[in-house]
């Protein structure tokens, strides 16, 4: 990949963000399901500070932020006003909807964990067949605010262990 093109100045991804309807069960799913240790979690009031931020007049909030094995970052944001919030469900084909991808040891136990979760999969584990990404497993699951993960499991190796990748271009 040639990024000698443009330079945006960008350095490196940050977090992700999703907005919750309850920070305190979205806590233990992440948590407890999943591993990840909470970093922080902080009220913010309503200010024109926020207004502007968010683009939201009247916006309160409730936020925490997890962190991944690997690092990454999590913010998990409630929001306590306005009223008027709007509660949205896409399907992963509508416009708009966005997904969450880590790479896992054992997905089946996952899932089996993520669904008692109320984190249900979104159909059947699927395995590439050829390809550079020969051997991978993936699945979907979908929480009750939404919020769409996608598990994948690298290829075993011929002594069972998996195969080491980087990330979801096999690189």
């Amino acid at each position: 990949m040639n990024h000698s093109i443009h330079s945006s100045g960008i350095r490196q991804a940050d977090h992700t963000g999703f907005t919750v309807s309850s920070l305190d069960e979205s806590l233990r799913f992440w948590i407890e399901v999943l591993g990840f240790r909470l970093a922080t979690k902080a009220h913010y009031p309503a200010s024109a500070f926020l207004d502007n931020l968010v683009g939201v007049e009247g916006a309160e909030l409730t936020l925490a932020m997890v962190e991944a094995p690997d690092g990454h970052l999590v913010e998990l944001l409630e929001y306590q006003a306005p009223s008027d919030r709007k509660e949205i469900h896409p399907r992963s084909c509508d416009v708009g909807s966005v997904h969450l991808a880590f790479l896992v040891d054992d997905l089946a136990e996952l899932l089996t964990r993520c669904e008692a979760a109320g984190w249900p999969p979104l159909g059947e584990i699927q395995t590439v067949r050829g390809g550079v990404r020969d051997g991978l497993s993936l699945a979907y699951v979908r929480g009750p605010d939404g919020v769409t993960l996608e598990f994948l499991q690298p290829p075993r190796g011929i002594d069972r262990a998996a195969v080491q990748w980087k990330n979801s271009l096999n690189e």
